[in-house]
């Protein structure tokens, strides 16, 4: 017996009826010039190896690579038969691809041949967050899950180095991991996670040892000095985490499910330094020297002026929720990616953001732009309907 998949089929509250005739309506727009998959987007990384290259992870349970200059999508790496959630590129001279999966396993694939490698198994629920790292000379790969758990392997055996829990047991599940580029030495690296829980916390991991940073407050006295296991500064789950600034200094950058994106100052302790007032869940931040980019379950992507804090330009165009957001192209544009199954890229310059708030407002006030039409042009030459009438008058003799 067939069973239909069409939502229209199935009762609905007219809220939901509402928002899928609004998305139907929406998703045969072409703002963001999309690229268009046939699964949905789940997360997103550039390619360290390309300045125009994307990987993607698919829920149809595997990582495409895209160049959004070409817009070719033909390199797929497949295996997995459960959705693919995160993707990291690591391994001796970045030769190996990864992916956490729902099937609470990392898969691994050499990023040339498309090969696959080792499967990294010891979660007990979804792998939701990987990163690669070099610590004292042996590659590495640590990867979060659902089950609360972040665990330390040696991509080149396959081994088990660490596995890391809160003691407090508080921890809920792991949402996204980052590095921390300057408190991580060559011996030691330093490691920020964020999880379903507001809290997000540090940890320092080497190839013998691994524990939670106990975060402290040094302009107390000792006896009244508050203990900080966390870092809490949104009101719920912590979507995403990542460093970014100037090489002297960078700060944390942050985007969650309160409805805003946060920079955390290292200078301050991690306190928050700015807000960005999205509005909705926020799935992802990407910043530049000039922008902070906004994205999540609103559909919407924003952009924020990074001097000031105050909203620039919103681009409209993905039509569910946006799962991720990268800066390429040396800074000139972001990449969004959604569970619409399109991959969009937005400008990033000056003159495309003045562009694209002037056509904004044009609409909003009703200008419509007139489009210009072509002449036809007749399908034959002026010689061939000469010769046409000439046949047509002899043939009437």
């Amino acid at each position: 017996m067939s069973r239909s998949t069409d939502p229209g089929h199935f009762f609905q509250t007219d809220a939901s009826e509402s928002t899928r005739a609004r998305r139907a309506a929406k998703s045969g727009n072409k703002n963001g010039n999309p690229i268009v998959l046939q699964s949905k987007i789940l997360s997103l990384i550039p390619d360290p190896f390309s300045s125009q290259c994307i990987y993607i992870a698919e829920s149809a349970g595997c990582v495409r690579k895209v160049n959004t200059e070409t817009r070719d999508t033909k390199t797929v790496y497949r295996g997995p038969t459960a959705p693919v959630t995160s993707v990291a590129i690591g391994g001796h001279g970045g030769n190996t691809l990864f992916a956490g999966c729902w099937d609470k396993q990392i898969w691994s694939w050499d990023r040339e041949s498309k090969d696959l490698g080792k499967k990294f198994k010891g979660h007990s629920d979804f792998v939701k967050a990987i990163v690669c790292v070099n610590i004292d000379g042996t590659d590495c790969l640590i990867s979060g899950g659902a089950d609360a758990k972040i665990m330390v392997w040696n991509t080149a055996t396959g081994e088990r180095l660490h596995t890391l829990r809160d003691k407090s047991e508080s921890m809920m599940a792991v949402q996204d991991l980052a590095l921390d580029p300057e408190d991580s030495t060559s011996s030691a690296i330093v490691l920020v996670s964020s999880s379903s829980d507001p809290h997000i916390r540090r940890w320092r991991i080497s190839l013998t040892s691994a524990s939670q940073i106990l975060d402290t407050t040094e302009d107390v006295p000792a006896q009244s000095k508050p203990i900080r296991d966390t870092i809490l500064e949104h009101e719920t789950s912590v979507y995403q985490v990542i460093f970014a600034g100037d090489e002297e200094e960078t700060d944390l950058w942050t985007a969650s499910a309160d409805g805003t994106a946060k920079c955390l100052s290292r200078a301050k302790n991690w306190s928050t330094e700015e807000t960005y007032e999205h509005g909705d869940y926020v799935r992802a931040v990407a910043v530049t020297d000039t922008w902070v980019v906004t994205a999540g379950r609103d559909e919407d992507v924003k952009i924020w002026d990074k001097a000031t804090g105050k909203l620039w330009h919103i681009y409209d165009g993905h039509y569910e929720e946006v799962t991720g957001l990268v800066i390429l192209k040396g800074e000139k544009q972001a990449i969004s990616t959604s569970i619409d199954g399109t991959v969009r890229i937005w400008g990033l310059t000056k003159g495309e953001l003045e562009k694209a708030r002037l056509e904004s407002e044009e609409k909003a006030k009703g200008v419509v732009k007139e489009e210009k039409v072509e002449p036809k042009k007749g399908l034959m030459t002026a010689e061939e309907e000469a010769e046409l009438a000439e046949l047509l008058d002899s043939g009437e003799d």
